[in-house]
């Protein structure tokens, strides 16, 4: 019985061996029959070469794809031998300047990397047997044995023709699409350039009979008062439309410079104030106590702060309310917020900001607009790399921001007393820029004093239309001269001179009266005020060119002691 049990457990023996035998053939065979099927991939290239690069294997893909038979590349090839050579030189002469080894064109190129244990996978052009060509996307794997020592490369390759078609197609679709786009913006800048001169005409002899002797009748004064309103809307149009396409086609030019931020927004404030006078609209602005400068275009800058000006006045309530406020967002950055008290705009209204000819909703009220301004303040922003932004209230009002990064002023500033005036930029001769204020609120004296300094170089002028504006102006901006007004509205020219004269900040400043008031008694009682010199209108050019210059010599001896002391 022993012997039976013994013959039994052998028995089991082997069939269990068996069983594990054909457990391993079948895996074997699920092996073989994988890579059978990868080998023989009609849609993947896959070649393997020896450690120096000569083909060994070359599958029914590679055959598809490249025209060759196996039998004509095996052994007598490398890969290199099948890749555009231009292309494999480029790739040595990378490597060689990326590593700083001279890396011989051929398969050496192709399978440094790999050969290194980087992963490499690159686009080379494949070149046929018949000549074609085609591009390709190629991963090279190094080979290795049990003993981690190489023994050749495995390249994987697959056609790259249809993304590359694609690409091809897209970048034609976009180059005609920006061809239209230039077009475009060409029409529209040369159609605007063309109704400017049309427009002149209208604008000029409209306002010509405006003035004309003799006087229009109430009628025609109507009538010509409504050829002035289109004729001026035209315009405006017309600017915008321009400004647009010269944005779109790249023509836009800019100047960058520093900005002091204090200069531009009191012209701004100038040019929009009277307006919103006009209209109830009371305004505020903050203060720069410490000035402040960026990194842009001065004229595009005025023109972006005016239009987000213009636009809090226009669609304001009646006896509104609009606030300029400025912050600091960042150690760099400032941010120049316009806030209104007007009817708001909803999250859908907002999303649609910043839209070519899209008024939100206000085609339909009196309001006239061309839904273009915010488009061209917008990308103007972007153009000297700030940015804006908006907020909402349905029923409280919106705020438009800009954001700009600061920079360093133009020169070194003086200190005075704790307060840094603000700098100016140089000009040819290398002498600062002097600055006049003038306080003004006559618009035909104004003029003719802007064209007069206008023949000094050296000068450069602001105006301000009240004396209490003249007083913030001149703590700003601390103006070498002012010239003063005596019969200003609100705030006489004399009592606004005391207060210039009272306060430590400007009280150095020559301020110069210019007054129709020739009477000696009053000229002389202006003098004892505390004028610097008083000259009666009509000007007489040579004595206000005289009286200037003495006062620009006191200015400049007076800095001089400031900067010492």
């Amino acid at each position: 019985m022993p012997e039976a049990r013994n013959e039994t457990i052998l028995a089991e023996d082997e069939v269990a061996r068996a069983a594990r035998g054909s457990a391993d053939a079948h895996r074997l065979l699920k092996a073989g029959a994988l890579q059978n099927a990868i080998l023989n991939s009609a849609n993947f290239s896959i070649i393997a070469t020896d450690e120096k690069g000569i083909i060994q294997l070359f599958n029914v893909g590679a055959e598809r794809m490249l025209g060759y038979q196996a039998l004509e590349v095996v052994n007598k090839i490398s890969p290199s031998d099948i890749h555009d050579p231009q292309e494999v030189r480029a790739r040595a002469q990378a490597l060689t300047e990326e590593l700083g080894t001279v890396i011989t064109p051929g398969f050496e190129a192709l399978a440094y990397k790999a050969s290194r244990e980087i992963e490499d996978i690159y686009e080379l052009t494949y070149m046929r047997k018949d000549g074609s060509r085609f591009p390709a996307i190629v991963s090279i794997t190094a080979l290795r044995d049990e003993y981690d020592a190489l023994i050749g490369y495995l390249l994987i390759g697959t056609d790259n023709s249809v993304r590359k078609r694609v690409e091809s197609e897209l970048k034609e679709a976009m180059a005609a699409a920006e061809k239209a786009n230039h077009a475009k913006s060409d029409f529209l800048s040369s159609m605007s350039h063309e109704l400017r001169t049309p427009l002149n005409a209208i604008l000029g002899f409209a306002q010509l009979l405006e003035s004309g002797a003799p006087s229009p009748t109430p009628t025609q004064k109507r009538n010509i008062e409504q050829i002035l309103k289109a004729g001026w809307y035209l315009l405006e149009l017309i600017n915008e439309v321009l400004d647009l396409a010269l944005i779109e086609s790249g023509k836009l030019t800019l100047s960058n410079e520093p900005v002091s931020l204090a200069e531009v927004m009191i012209e701004c404030r100038a040019m929009i104030e009277p307006q919103a006078r006009q209209r109830g609209i009371g305004m505020t602005f903050s203060r720069f106590d410490i000035p402040r400068f960026i990194n842009a275009d001065r004229t595009r800058v005025k023109q972006v702060l005016i239009n987000l000006l213009f636009n809090a006045v226009k669609y304001n309530r009646p006896q509104g309310a609009v606030a300029v406020e400025c912050s600091l967002v960042a150690p760099n950055s400032i941010r120049l917020s316009v806030r209104d008290t007007g009817i708001g705009l909803s999250p859908e209204q907002l999303a649609q900001l910043f839209q070519p000819f899209n008024r939100l909703g206000k085609e339909a009220t009196a309001e006239e607009g061309t839904g273009i301004g915010l488009v061209v303040t917008k990308r103007l922003v972007e153009l000297m790399d700030g940015k804006i932004g908006a907020t909402s209230t349905v029923g409280e009002g919106s705020v438009f921001w800009v954001e700009f990064e600061l920079s360093a002023p133009p020169q070194s500033l003086a200190l005075q007393e704790d307060h840094v005036s603000a700098s100016r930029p140089l000009n040819e001769e290398g002498d600062t820029k002097r600055t006049l204020l003038y306080v003004e609120d006559n618009p035909a004296n104004l003029e003719l004093v802007e064209q007069l300094v206008a023949r000094r170089p050296d000068l450069r002028l602001l105006s301000a239309a009240d004396g209490s504006l003249g007083i913030e102006y001149a703590r700003a901006c601390l103006p070498e001269v002012i010239l003063m007004d005596i019969n200003l509205p609100g705030l006489s020219g004399i009592e606004a001179m005391k207060i210039l004269r009272a306060d430590p900040v400007t009280a150095h400043i020559p301020i110069i009266a210019l007054s129709a008031n020739a009477v000696p008694r009053d000229i002389q009682k202006a003098l004892e005020a505390g004028f610097f010199n008083y000259i009666t209108k009509p000007i007489v050019v040579g004595q206000f060119m005289e009286a200037l210059d003495a006062a620009l010599a006191v200015a400049k001896k007076a800095s001089g002691e400031l900067v010492l002391s």
